[in-house]
């Protein structure tokens, strides 16, 4: 059975976060390593999809910047989205080629991750993502290069919501957010949903499991940028 490597990176800046992502497609698209899953928290920050506007965010890039939250333009498909501490982000490096059968095995893996911690949840037709009853708990934007996929997947754990009240969440007027705090007021549940996340995605795909640091699966990229990378990106 071929291996998912699976790393949990810890909190990462946004951008660093995308330079990794690139440096582990280029090294998934010469094969030099399986499908990999990278799992993680960001800073406080808006990302701008690329069918993203002017309205999704309301206030202007600058009065968010003045909340503490960074606002950046990204490659990924979709609108505007948040993410930040307590929001847990996955973003899979994976060969693929049907592009809407990925996306679709992605909310499936997540919808059953969210089912072991008791939350039903189900995605709505003609949108993306991942609901329980009327409230969204997850989001998915994707971007595929070369038959490798980049960005992917993002679930709110225990994260502050405020700031999706401040922005048109996806572009979908009047969406209420919600987490699996919210949802079941259980504290701490970050490292159990990551880990069931990480399971339900290889099982989703047909693949096992295989756990790697980051600095192992950063070594596998052959990558002349590597030091610069390790500075910036925790074990």
């Amino acid at each position: 059975m071929a291996e998912l490597w699976v790393a949990n990176l810890g909190r990462v800046p946004y951008a660093a976060g995308v330079e990794l992502q690139k440096w582990i497609r280029a090294a998934r698209q010469r094969d030099a390593i399986p499908d990999s899953l990278l799992l993680l928290e960001h800073d406080p920050v808006y990302t701008r999809g690329r069918r993203t506007e002017r309205a999704d965010l309301p206030m202007g890039d600058d009065w968010y910047r003045a909340q503490g939250i960074e606002v950046v333009d990204t490659t990924r498909g979709g609108r505007v989205t948040y993410h930040g501490p307590g929001q847990l982000v996955g973003y899979p490096i994976m060969r693929i080629g049907d592009v809407i059968a990925y996306v679709r095995t992605l909310e499936r893996a997540v919808i059953a991750a969210l089912a072991e911690e008791g939350i039903y949840a189900t995605v709505r037709e003609g949108l993306t993502g991942i609901w329980t009853n009327d409230r969204k708990i997850g989001s998915i934007g994707v971007h595929v290069s070369r038959g490798v996929t980049m960005h992917g997947l993002a679930v709110n754990v225990d994260c502050d919501l405020q700031p999706f009240e401040w922005i048109v969440p996806c572009g979908i007027d009047g969406v209420r957010m919600t987490s699996l705090y919210k949802e079941t007021l259980r504290m701490d549940a970050m490292s159990c949903f990551r880990k069931r996340v990480a399971y339900q995605l290889a099982e989703a795909f047909s693949l096992r499991q295989r756990i790697v640091s980051p600095e192992r699966l950063l070594a596998a990229t052959s990558d002349p940028a590597l030091p610069v990378v390790r500075a910036r990106v925790p074990a």
